[in-house]
């Protein structure tokens, strides 16, 4: 049986809404609302979801990035928030995070080595004078060359910079990788060779990924589970194969419906839904998803659907499966 690597249990972020001369807390925005996830030794879990939906706020919290509300969250056994900052620096180097936009999370006046190369000489992990060596390995690690070492981020392709993002997460040797949207802002092309580039690196350093994205497409070439998430909460989850061959979940199958199909004399009915996410400062009673769901009855605008085990490793929440 796999290691557990990341149990994250009853997670829930709310961000304090305040209003007044005196700065009273008025209301909370429930960007995560009682989300469980597991992730094995090696394993890709693909978390999805229009923009909105709580992905990205998962994430940073996993990593402390932003603090959580309520919850769980353990990595490797140990419950990161029961971890002092002296602590939680030592074990940060085996969570990294691959941000969306890699341009902006780079400095434009740092050269890509020094970049890379900082986090090595931040935690103490390789004597100075090795540095280079090992930001130059991993640089081809990439699919990156040498002399790029020495450059700035402008002088780089979108593709390089996201290549240069996930260099300088796996420079550190770490365990799970968080990849936030790591290929939207891509070209399709683009988009396939990261995404290789992903597997390849996953293949030989036995890396898990948590990889967010609002592209059932691309995490189904990638993701060996998938969760879909809807304001917050979790909607379905499964195995890859399990999902796209039998989706239980409305908004999951409208979802599907909008993935491109290869073959163009195939058809596949478009579920196009109706309306806009609603605010999750004040979020629908009863199932979230209600309001848009073609098939809701009174019960699901009263309560709360149970996140239940629906066969195969297959769990749901919808009054109607």
């Amino acid at each position: 049986m796999a290691e557990t690597l990341l149990e994250v249990n009853h997670l829930k972020k709310y961000f304090p809404i305040h209003k007044g001369l005196l700065n009273r807390t008025i209301g909370h925005v429930k960007a995560v609302d009682d989300i469980s996830i597991s992730i094995q030794k090696g394993e890709t879990f693909g978390l999805v979801g229009e923009s909105g939906s709580g992905k990205s706020t998962v994430g940073k919290t996993i990593v402390r990035l932003t603090e959580k509300t309520e919850g769980e969250i353990k990595f490797k056994g140990v419950d990161l928030y029961t971890l002092s900052p002296q602590e939680l620096r030592k074990i940060r180097p085996s969570m990294q995070l691959i941000f969306q936009d890699p341009y902006s999370s780079l400095n434009p006046r740092v050269r890509v080595g020094d970049a890379i190369g900082e986090a090595l000489l931040d935690h103490g992990l390789v004597p100075k004078e090795e540095i280079r060596d090992r930001v130059l390995d991993v640089l081809q690690s990439c699919g990156l060359s040498s002399y790029h070492i020495d450059r700035f981020p402008h002088e780089f392709s979108g593709g390089q910079r996201q290549r240069i993002g996930i260099a300088r997460a796996l420079v550190l040797n770490p365990d799970l990788i968080i990849a936030d949207e790591p290929v939207s802002a891509l070209d399709v092309s683009i988009q396939a060779q990261i995404i290789n580039l992903f597997r390849k690196l996953q293949e030989t350093r036995e890396l898990a990924y948590l990889f967010i994205s609002h592209d059932l497409s691309v995490v189904e070439h990638l993701c060996s589970r998938i969760g879909v998430m809807y304001l917050g909460s979790m909607m379905e989850t499964a195995s890859r194969d399990e999902l796209f061959k039998n989706p239980l979940h409305p908004y999951t199958k409208a979802l599907l419906s909008a993935v491109p199909i290869p073959i163009p004399k195939l058809k596949r009915e478009r579920i196009v839904l109706k309306g806009d996410i609603p605010n999750p400062a004040d979020p629908p009673s009863g199932c979230k998803f209600h309001t848009r769901c073609p098939f809701a009855v009174a019960r699901c605008k009263e309560e709360v659907p149970v996140f239940r085990d629906a066969g195969a490793g297959h769990f749901v929440a919808c009054h109607l499966v």
